[in-house]
């Protein structure tokens, strides 16, 4: 592969055997027959009948489906039609809720430019961008999207928005010399890819890199190439299912081989099996599943998560690993000023406010330009301290980010009147020289410009000054506006009757054109000891991950003429530091992460500082932690990321295949990892992590269609909220499979002793599919409902390799089901003291019954006197409704026919009553004992 950022401009065009005249329309046609069209390629996508053909699959599924076919050729169409509706539904709602909108690729499609200005044959032309070839020159200016990846052999101050691709959320300032040694993609400055946006100046390019050859081609071929995993859930209930299918089937073969021992006719035999089957089998479980997750997306939704495939709701439960992008998931998304430096303090942009107060007084013209009188019972101390207290309350750290130890207070200036004047000059300027050497505006509150400027703006609002009042008693008389090679901007104005021109940009550059230095005892010569003092300072803002601008001016002769040549000799004013802080409650989502036993990852676009600092200062970096960035990952082999990947907290200036490499070394770790994005490039890697979360603010349609979750609130809190959420979610689907499991051992149990002991068969298979379907249906979507206990997070992630029926989970199993199976067993002899119609019909209410009161059971591991009955009112509904419904089988004549029941006497009833309570009153006062021994709140 070419490093065309490494390589000359004309070099590049002489390997495309191309020119700055463009392509003839012979070259155009030998380089699409060798490079084909600017498009990108599709993935194969199953169809839906494919999907729903798939649902199929399952062992369980089958057996039903062999019980259905063995229910036809005896004759009992109602149980056949009863269980393929049951198989059918499933398919369906399997169907409908784990297809996915497979939109990635149209995503992309839609980011590409429709046309694109190029010049050909010495001519400009505007094109299709599909038409693009490499060797073509594609001329750019702002506003424009670019069609392809290229070389930037002619560059008039260009600025591009990267983000989508690198994850940085500035403009990128570019250039046309060729860069030395390697380059993150973040870092080609001379190079620009397809679907980025041009911001700012213009740009001729080379073309070297068209369809999926681009950086965006890579990350579709990426996505392609990247297959889903199937959830912890899912392995665990194929595990699970593919178990139970063996236990069914031997079991059933047994009772079939014992029933023809005993002499029983084959096709009696052959019903006895199938009741068997259908009595083991939970049938309604892939359904309640599918609507346990459901509920807990509805739960995720009004805690701004929203989550697209189901499956996704329980893998959160076991996330190990988070790996979460910076910029406005971590932080606010917004630049921030932290600290001023200027005649050699430190302070806050508050303490600076002091000195417009006696400017102000002062000064009375100064009222029009911005500031507002004391006199006129505005006091901007105050108007700060209200704005503290309001920001405070919503969070706004950025007051108190970084604790400087040099600051001091320009209180202790104005002990000394003549310095006091001083420095109201230097805070004066400083501000003027933030508010007009700035385009950015606020439109309806949102800021338009680069995010460093409307910082500043904001910085302004915030100590009580009207920008727009500065702006409009000021008029801009020249400009030379900033470029990425001056790295300054400078304006000039008639400032107090004098021509003022006021200049803003890098600290370096800014020191080299410096003579003055603007002091509270006035303007001085700078001394080698004062730039010093300068850089170090800027070093040490640095080093805590803030963005610094330095500011100056002059006052020029009258007749000198605003231009690069005259940007020299100016007097320097200070430093203003920035940063985008951390969102508030970032620090402490990211210290449950911890507790719940969470791995937290930052993983950005942004300079390796910067992240490091706000990663330390939220609690990801910590003592023996270490940031890399993407080139020195590139540099690691397998086995030496493997060894480091741990000790790994920040990566900083990565790639797409950076991502995927991290999220895949963590997967080979049997971690369950879960990566935020918000860009194209982070694509592949949602795609690829087991949960990938897509922001809903600042994120593009491909990360989205790419992701499982969507943040709509871009904040990482809110993926912690998630986790416990997908916890509870999975504890409410275990106790809803336990409750199906125990519950139908009991049925296994009662059909095995009867077998044994060479009685009759104790139920008819419409009786269990009544009972799997409606009585058990009901407790199981209640269990699902029952709200998060308050320990969840002190528990660590589940080990996903872990299965459900672990021995401790069958041993329950065995003993609970035990107990109601015991209850049947004695309400059939009860119901054999009159007849076979009667035992039958005894049986099945007893276990219809004692299952819905053993919902209650497997609410939670406490006992109902601890967790309560007003926790979920969707339980005593579900008893409530399955008891209705259980009465009007049993007593409703027509209904006695369909069902194969036979009418009770009133003393019989309260047999089944007893019987079908007593397990649980058995159970409850074994968890109330538990309860003792702990005393842990739920």
């Amino acid at each position: 592969m070419y490093r065309w950022y490494q390589m000359p401009a004309d070099e590049v065009i002489s390997h495309f055997g191309a020119s700055r005249s463009g392509l003839t329309e012979a070259q155009v046609k030998s380089a699409v027959d060798k490079w084909g069209m600017n498009n990108l390629a599709e993935g194969k996508k199953a169809s839906i009948l494919q999907v729903f053909l798939r649902q199929f699959k399952d062992l369980l599924v089958l057996i039903l489906i062999a019980a259905a076919g063995i229910s036809i050729f005896t004759g009992n169409i109602e149980s056949t039609i009863v269980i393929l509706v049951v198989i059918v539904l499933n398919a369906v709602l399997g169907t409908m809720q784990h297809i996915k909108a497979e939109k990635s690729l149209e995503s992309l499609k839609a980011m590409s430019a429709p046309s694109a200005k190029v010049i050909r044959n010495g001519e400009k032309a505007v094109i299709a961008s599909k038409e693009i070839v490499p060797g073509d020159i594609l001329m750019l200016e702002a506003g424009d999207l670019v069609a392809a990846d290229g070389r930037i052999i002619e560059n008039y101050s260009l600025q591009v928005n990267e983000s989508s691709l690198t994850g940085e959320s500035l403009g990128a300032d570019k250039q046309e010399e060729a860069i030395g040694g390697e380059a993150a993609l973040a870092d080609r400055k001379n190079m620009v890819y397809s679907g980025s946006l041009v911001t700012y100046g213009r740009a001729v390019v080379l073309v070297t890199e068209t369809g999926m050859n681009t950086e965006i081609g890579r990350i579709a071929a990426m996505m392609n190439e990247t297959e889903e995993k199937r959830t912890p859930l899912q392995q665990s209930l194929d595990r699970f299912s593919s178990r139970l299918a063996i236990i069914v089937t031997a079991i059933s073969a047994v009772v079939f081989f014992l029933a023809l021992y005993r002499q029983m006719p084959i096709l009696e035999a052959l019903m006895f099996a199938v009741a068997l089957a259908v009595a083991a089998i939970p049938e309604a479980l892939g359904s309640i599943v599918t609507i346990v997750q459901a509920v807990g997306t509805q739960k995720m939704a009004a805690e701004n998560a929203i989550v697209k495939d189901l499956r996704a709701v329980e893998s959160l439960g076991c996330v190990s690993v988070i790996c979460s992008d910076k910029t406005g998931t971590l932080t606010q998304n917004k630049m921030t000023v932290v600290d001023i430096y200027a005649d050699g303090m430190v302070m806050k942009p508050e303490e600076l406010a002091q000195c417009f107060i006696r400017a102000a007084e002062a000064e009375p013209e100064l009222k029009d330009a911005g500031f507002k009188r004391k006199s006129e019972s505005i006091n901007i101390t105050e108007n700060w301290n209200r704005q503290k207290d309001k920001t405070a309350k919503e969070g706004d750290k950025a007051i108190s980010l970084h604790n400087i130890s040099d600051r001091t207070k320009p209180a202790e200036v104005e002990k000394n009147p003549t310095k006091a004047t001083g420095f109201q000059k230097i805070g004066r300027l400083l501000l003027y020289d933030a508010v007009l050497a700035n385009d950015s505006v606020f439109i309806d509150g949102v800021g338009v410009g680069d995010p460093t400027e409307y910082a500043l703006l904001t910085m302004t609002q915030k100590i009580g000054v009207d920008y727009e009042a500065i702006r409009d008693h000021f008029v801009r008389l020249a400009e030379i506006p900033f470029d990425s090679e001056r790295k300054m901007m400078s304006a000039e104005y008639m400032i107090e009757n004098v021509k003022t021109v006021l200049v803003k940009g890098a600290v370096d550059v800014m020191l080299d054109r410096t003579i003055n230095i603007l002091t509270a005892d006035g303007v001085k010569s700078i001394s080698e000891a004062d730039r010093n003092r300068i850089l170090e300072k800027n070093n040490e803002f640095s080093q805590q991950g803030l963005r610094v601008l330095a500011f100056a001016y002059k006052e020029p002769e009258q007749n000198e003429i605003l231009s690069e040549e005259t940007e020299t000799n100016f007097t320097f004013l200070g430093l203003i530091s920035m940063i985008d802080p951390p969102r508030a409650e970032s620090e402490e989502a990211v210290a449950d992460a911890v507790r719940a036993g969470i791995r937290p990852i930052m993983i950005t676009g942004d300079h390796k500082v910067t992240a490091t600092a706000i990663a330390e200062e939220i609690g990801i970096f910590r003592k023996g932690d270490k940031a890399i960035i993407g080139t020195e990952l590139d540099g690691l082999s397998d086995e030496e990321f493997s060894e480091e990947i741990e000790k790994i907290s920040v990566y900083a200036r990565v790639s797409p295949e950076n991502k995927i490499r991290i999220v895949d070394m963590w997967q080979k770790k049997g971690k369950i990892v879960s990566m935020t994005g918000d860009g194209v490039n982070d694509a592949p890697a949602l795609k690829k992590a087991d949960i990938g979360v897509a922001m809903g603010v600042t994120g593009t349609d491909v990360s989205k269609d790419a992701a499982s979750m969507i943040l709509a609130d871009d904040n990482f809190a809110t993926i912690i909220k998630a986790v416990a959420n997908g916890r509870n979610v999975y504890k409410n689907i275990k106790n809803a499979i336990f409750f199906l499991l125990s519950g139908n051992t009991a049925g296994i149990i009662a059909v095995l002793y009867t077998s044994i002991m060479a009685l009759p068969v104790p139920f008819k298979p419409v009786h269990l599919l009544f009972i799997n379907l409606l009585t058990d249906s009901l407790p199981a979507l209640a269990i699902g409902m029952e709200p998060p206990e308050k320990n969840l997070l002190d528990q660590k992630p589940r080990d996903p390799k872990q299965g459900i029926l672990t021995g401790e989970f069958f041993i329950k199993i065995i003993i609970q089901g035990g107990l109601i199976g015991a209850a049947t067993i004695a309400a059939f002899y009860a119901g054999l003291e009159v007849n076979e119609a009667v035992a039958n019909t005894m049986a099945f209410g007893t276990l219809a019954l004692a299952r819905l009161f053993h919902g209650m059971n497997c609410r939670s591991d406490y006992s109902i006197l601890k967790i309560g009955f007003r926790r979920n009112w969707y339980s005593l509904a579900a008893l409530g409704l399955g008891c209705i419904l259980l009465i009007l089988v049993l007593y409703v004549p027509f209904l006695h026919s369909l069902f194969a029941l036979a009418p009770l006497t009133t003393h019989q009833v309260w047999q089944i009553v007893w019987l079908a309570l007593a397990p649980t009153v058995i159970i409850q006062v074994v968890k109330i004992i538990g309860d003792m021994k702990n005393s842990k709140s739920v």
